[in-house]
């Protein structure tokens, strides 16, 4: 059945799965590093309020460093959760 679209080469089908096989990787890493963080910051009893806020502006740099391009989509989904935390342990407002 012809769709239409021309048929694309195997190499070019080979390169899409490698990257995408490559940012899965990285969501991966990065879903498994803000967790750590979130354990780390909900559960070190000698941590302070300078060292979560330095943890989780770590965090930050490298989820950017992974998503040059996704600061949105981390103010969203992981900056809300950090936050949270940080205002559950140290009572902040």
């Amino acid at each position: 059945m012809n769709t239409g679209e021309p048929a694309r080469p195997a190499q070019n089908q080979d390169q899409n799965q490698n990257q995408n096989e490559d940012e899965a990787r990285r969501i991966r890493r990065l879903q498994v590093m803000m967790s750590m963080v979130a354990s780390v910051i909900s559960q070190d009893p000698a941590l302070t309020v300078e060292e979560a806020s330095e943890l989780a502006a770590g965090a930050k740099r490298a989820a950017l460093a992974m998503f040059p391009d996704k600061e949105l989509a981390y103010d969203l989904l992981y900056k809300p959760r950090l936050q949270r935390l940080m205002r559950e342990r140290y009572r902040l407002q």
